[in-house]
């Protein structure tokens, strides 16, 4: 058994790191200034992208945008129960209603054929989610949204490096990233909203700076004067120095971090090929490059004679640390007592809710760390 614990994630921080947010914090200038451009100048370079606003969290992102787009009561949005809680709260909170579509069981993704049926009048918005750092099939979605004149934003949140049809997430459309501490980047917590759309791009940097008709920097005087006007009521989103210079230095490394996550999936899978009761996910086709945000894995629990919460104790007590990626929202007390959500209505999401484990997997880690981690799983199944 391993001495040490193993956590499922953890960020990949030098000392360059550090040194480069205590340059900042020296600075005089911490909130959002001139590495908060660099950062959002940078991220446009990496995607392709037209617009790239940093805020505070992903979840901002989606809030802002839901405002943008004046989604409310009477409204539908379309997503997946396979996701974080975060977008569904949101929607609801506007006054929305949430219309969850089932997934593609092996990629835990939506598709054209399961939002069909969930289209409605009231529909105003579709929110794929690119599960684990694979792309959902956006072709097909685009499509289908073009055809209902229905607005479709990408939850990018496991996506930053992600491809699809040889371009990356984010290059066209509108995505939200997230750059929390397990994200394949981070800025401790952090968000960039990126679109090609010139005047939802100018609203969303409107909104995440109380409504301001400025941005909370001034680049040509470093001052506010005259006292900036209020266009809107906005928020407060905007992302600090402090932090992007954070994102800027994790940006550069992305690649080589997808790189490593990439060298441990494959040992990963290698060594689940001979595993029956250990499912991953289908890898992505064509021309899609996997960013490997998440490994995650189904226990066939049949097979196992075990439950997947008793799975991911016994791997605890062995020093494996394992991830949750997600219980179904619709399923959650919340959305059960309010709206009378039950099971059975989305099979294959509840199926996949019932085992799904993510396993250790970040850059720090070794080959060494994945054999270790795939021993103590053959351990817990012998038992």
């Amino acid at each position: 058994m391993r001495k040490e614990f193993l956590p499922f994630s953890r960020p990949s921080i030098t000392e360059d790191d550090i040194a480069a947010v205590a340059d900042v914090l020296r600075s005089g200038w911490i909130t959002t200034g001139t590495r908060n451009a660099e950062f959002e100048q940078r991220f446009r370079d990496y995607t392709g992208c037209r617009h790239a606003v940093a805020l505070t969290s992903a979840t901002a992102g989606m809030h802002i945008l839901l405002k943008a787009l004046n989604i409310g009561p009477e409204d539908e949005v379309i997503t997946p129960s396979m996701t974080w809680v975060s977008t569904v709260n949101l929607i609801v909170l506007a006054g929305a209603t949430p219309v969850f579509a089932d997934i593609d069981r092996d990629t835990l993704m939506i598709t054209e054929e399961t939002v069909t049926p969930c289209l409605s009048d009231r529909t105003r918005m579709i929110i794929p989610v690119h599960f684990a750092g694979a792309p959902a099939d956006l072709s097909s979605l685009r499509k289908l949204a073009g055809r209902h004149g229905v607005f479709l934003a990408e939850d990018a949140a496991h996506a930053v490096g992600t491809e699809y049809n040889g371009e990356r997430i984010g290059a066209s459309g509108t995505s939200i990233f997230s750059f929390h501490p397990i994200k394949n980047i981070t800025t401790g917590e952090g968000g960039m909203f990126v679109t090609d759309d010139d005047a939802l791009s100018e609203r969303i940097r409107r909104l995440k700076f109380h409504g301001l008709g400025v941005d909370a920097f001034d680049r040509a005087t470093q001052g506010r004067s005259p006292q900036a006007e209020v266009i809107e009521p906005g928020y407060k989103y905007n992302l600090p120095d402090m932090m992007a210079v954070l994102g800027i230095r994790q940006l550069e490394r992305l690649d080589e971090f997808i790189e490593k996550r990439e060298t441990l999936a494959r040992r990963y899978l290698e060594h689940f090929a001979a595993m029956d009761a250990i499912i991953p996910l289908a890898l992505p086709e064509g021309s899609a490059r996997h960013a490997w945000h998440l490994f995650i894995v189904r226990l066939d629990t049949d097979k196992a004679g075990i439950s997947r919460d008793m799975f991911m104790d016994e791997l605890k007590k062995r020093n494996i640390g394992t991830g949750l990626h997600f219980r179904a929202v619709h399923l959650q007390k919340h959305y059960r007592e309010t709206f009378g959500y039950q099971p059975g209505m989305l099979p294959e999401t509840e199926w996949n809710s019932d085992r799904i484990v993510s396993l250790p997997l970040f850059p720090d880690m070794t080959e060494s760390d994945v054999d270790e981690v795939v021993s103590a799983i053959r351990e817990v199944l012998c038992r």
